[in-house]
């Protein structure tokens, strides 16, 4: 199985160690996409317009300056490193060493520094979104669609894969639709349905939980993972199209 997250806006830098040794990161193959990225994101970083470019307030500068050092800062776990409402609400550091070999081996984040990084991977915290457009790079979403294709094919493989992404990642890999499920948050009050936006990410992070931590087989179809989210949650499956996922609905009490 494969679960697909973004990473969280708000990051926590590590205190000390080493720094981010690129040829030790998952997906091997991004090392030289990674550098220009990287690169590209130092120079503009520095450039007096950078919060500008990088649609970020004067109280993230000084995220932004630490973007012009990447290659010695500390790094750290990813799923340190982002700290975010989903990562808290999935919280790694309470689950059990089985669950968190689970954790490792099943998630993937997508960056739009990294490219894709494991969830054990150790990076730098950053400053950068999906959306953003560098120079000599462009729309990070772009650049990096061709190559998270080729990158995370064998990854997702044929198993089931489960998107947890909000829509300006998803706009960056597209996995193959037939056995893909995105995971959506909706509330309903008087047979109104509607749709959770910020609060998703916290709900996203206890499915993404519960998938770890349940005891049994991993779910292998969106059909069993249907039934995995109707152990916690009121929830519908709806079916995908060939170029559409599957849907997930986790379904809240308004």
């Amino acid at each position: 199985m494969l679960i697909l997250l973004p990473p969280s806006e708000g990051k926590t830098a590590a205190a000390g160690g080493t720094a981010v040794d690129l040829s030790s990161l998952s997906f091997p193959e991004l090392e030289i996409a990674r550098k220009q990225v990287m690169e590209a994101l130092a120079a503009v970083s520095g450039r007096e317009d950078a919060l500008t470019l990088l649609g970020v307030g004067a109280s993230l500068a000084d995220d932004v300056d630490r973007n012009r050092r990447l290659p010695a800062e500390p790094a750290a776990p990813a799923h340190r490193v982002y700290s975010g409402v989903l990562y808290e609400a999935l919280g790694y550091p309470t689950l059990t060493p089985a669950q968190r070999r689970k954790a490792d081996e099943w998630i993937v984040v997508v960056s739009a520094l990294w490219g894709a990084v494991g969830f054990g991977d150790r990076i730098p915290a950053y400053r950068l979104s999906m959306s953003t457009a560098l120079p000599d790079v462009g729309r990070l979403a772009s650049f990096w669609k061709p190559l998270l294709g080729e990158a995370l094919a064998e990854r997702a493989g044929e198993g089931l894969v489960v998107d947890c992404r909000s829509s300006t990642y998803a706009s960056a890999y597209a996995p193959p639709a037939a056995q893909t499920v995105a995971v959506d948050v909706f509330t309903e009050r008087a047979g109104k349905r509607t749709v959770v936006s910020h609060f998703a990410k916290h709900h996203r992070g206890e499915f993404v939980r519960h998938l770890l931590a349940r005891r049994g087989k991993a779910p292998d179809s969106p059909e069993a993972l249907l039934g995995v989210a109707q152990e916690r949650w009121n929830a519908e499956l709806r079916g995908g199209t060939g170029r559409k996922p599957h849907s997930l609905g986790l379904i809240l009490e308004g």
